[in-house]
């Protein structure tokens, strides 16, 4: 069994700009005030999440491990 990641989404960053449901339909969503939100807090670790989390203009989401919730992304210093 893999890794598996908790994803936030700051919601006070957040623009909006939808290159995470881009990047990973799957895993993001815009609601009605067009903020992201994950469609599964807890989800197995994957390439997608992980693109849609570095290519945010923002750095609006937050990966950690499920569990420990040791980072992910952004890596720490």
């Amino acid at each position: 069994m893999g890794d598996r990641w908790h994803i936030e989404v700051d919601r006070g960053l957040c623009i909006g700009s939808a290159q995470c449901v881009h990047r990973a339909p799957d895993a993001f969503r815009l609601d009605s005030a067009r903020q992201s939100h994950p469609v599964e807090p807890d989800a197995d670790a994957g390439e997608p999440v992980l693109e849609a989390a570095e290519n945010c203009p923002v750095e609006a989401i937050l990966i950690t491990l499920a569990g420990s919730r040791e980072p992910v992304f952004p890596p720490e210093d």
